[in-house]
């Protein structure tokens, strides 16, 4: 056991290597911002064939939320203030779009009024001044703003203490959405909207040691270290995912295009297309979505059985199976199942047994890599020593059966599973001893490979060209 303590502190500590093995220890220098994930992406776009004047108002934190703290209140906002500024840093790395100042845009007249007047002065005393050149205007306005910080969406744990030595790891995940939305100066048309979403984690891990090494000696040890994701790179993060996307919709409704053409635009939207079907089919909480797009499967399992007769030993024994399923719709299926096993009982009962089994099987959540499953249905049992025993009573050979399980997916094509069921006979004689009120049973425990097959479907995505995009599908909960 000190062992297993032993491992799960080293564990947890390495999980948190990074920020553990780097711990501040001096004053630090100020430096240059860090960058995100999306900041070199968006510099590494194709350039635009002309750039994109748009002006930018207010792009405002819209939730109203104060930063979550466990005891008081605060008057600190949750997320940063200086979400415009953000946004046009982001509009600048991208070189598609050139930004011009709205933000305080009275200061900015004030300050030509000032030079407009000034140069009125020299022009008096004889000395012609140039004409102050004319405001650029914008021929789009980017508008939206964040529009939810969702504190503690999940919270989380794992530790263990044995004898005075323990540890223990904790997570908690929040949440801010944004929407960003290109509008037409000309005519105040809404161009484009998109929809962006960050998770924002935060961890924390411990490890201590408590213990009497010697007589009146107490020895006590203590180490840990917490990290909390900074809120103001997740806002940079999903502003600059917000005008990447804003880009490529952009090029995909002909609003604006690359300077390479119309091929290279192609690419572009394609690979967007496919990256945004698979974030769009991750509910919360990472549960990414897949299509049931192969109804049927071939299963194969072994298992356990637990007899519970009215003999008081009840040994394990084992069994095997094979069966085809077929889905008829995405929650529910029909599965056909052979099995071979033996049942114990006592010190002298041991048969074999063969069973057909019928089952409706029902899929609690179709769409995810992790799907709980439940299943009923009515079989029908041979005792292979008794095959040719004419006393053998029917009611002795039929049974009911339910369990539940879960289905792991490897694979389009592969999954395994692992199942707990209850199998019920029509009869105390079944172990050759009646005694009771209750009918014989048993109990099986197993786990199991299914290969599924058959024609998958796709989604077709046309695209400017006339061509089509096979794309996997999604599925909207």
């Amino acid at each position: 056991m000190r062992n297993f303590i032993s491992i799960f502190l080293v564990s947890l500590l390495f999980a948190g290597c990074g920020t553990y093995l780097n711990q501040p220890i001096r004053v630090q220098n100020a430096r240059t911002g860090e960058v995100t994930p999306k900041s070199k992406t968006l510099r590494e776009l194709p350039p635009p064939q002309e750039p994109i004047i748009v002006g930018v108002y207010n792009f405002k934190d819209q939730t109203g939320q104060y930063k979550n703290v466990e005891n008081g209140s605060s008057f600190s906002t949750a997320v940063s203030q200086g979400a415009t500024t953000m946004l046009i840093k982001a509009l600048e790395d991208s070189n598609w779009f050139t930004p011009i100042e709205r933000e305080n845009f009275g200061n900015l007249t004030q300050e030509r009024n000032i030079i407009r007047s000034t140069r009125e002065e020299f022009a008096k005393k004889g000395n012609p001044q140039p004409a102050l050149p004319p405001l650029l205007f914008a021929g789009i306005l980017l508008e939206g703003g964040i529009v939810s910080y969702d504190s503690n969406i999940i919270t989380g744990g794992l530790g263990a203490r044995y004898f005075g030595v323990g540890g223990s790891t904790q997570y908690r995940e929040d949440r801010l959405t944004l929407y960003l939305r290109a509008v037409s100066t000309s005519n105040g048309k809404i161009l484009k909207t998109v929809y962006i979403s960050k998770t924002i984690l935060s961890q924390a891990i411990d490890a201590s040691l408590f213990r009497y090494v010697n007589f009146q000696r107490l020895l006590e040890v203590e180490t840990g270290i917490t990290k909390n994701e900074p809120v103001q790179l997740a806002m940079k993060d999903a502003i600059e995912k917000a005008v990447e996307a804003l880009i490529i919709e952009g090029i995909e409704e002909k609003l604006w295009t690359t300077g390479a053409g119309e091929e290279t635009n192609q690419q572009l939207v394609a690979a967007y297309n496919e990256e945004k079907a698979m974030e769009e089919s991750t509910l919360l909480y990472e549960r990414r979505q897949k299509p049931v797009s192969k109804k049927n499967s071939f299963h194969v399992s072994g298992f356990t059985t637990l007899f519970q007769s009215d003999f008081s030993k009840k040994p394990l024994s084992y069994g095997a199976s094979f069966g085809y399923s077929r889905r008829i719709t995405d929650h529910f299926g029909l599965g056909l199942k052979g099995s071979y096993f033996t049942l114990e009982a006592g010190s002298s009962y041991q048969e074999e047994y063969i069973a057909t089994d019928l089952n409706l099987e029902g899929f609690i959540l179709p769409y995810d890599d992790i799907s709980p499953f439940i299943y009923a249905g009515a079989g029908y049992t041979v005792n292979i020593d008794d095959e040719f025993d004419n006393n053998i009573k029917l009611e002795d050979q039929y049974k009911a059966q339910a369990g539940v399980g879960l289905d792991a997916k490897l694979s389009d094509s592969f999954s395994v599973r692992a199942f707990a069921e209850a199998n019920f006979f029509f009869s105390d004689e079944v172990d050759e001893v009646e005694r009771g009120k209750r009918d014989d049973f048993y109990y099986a425990f197993g786990v199991g490979l299914n290969y599924h097959f058959g024609r998958s479907r796709s989604k077709q995505i046309n695209t400017s060209e006339g061509e089509t995009l096979e794309l996997e599908n999604t599925i909207e909960e």
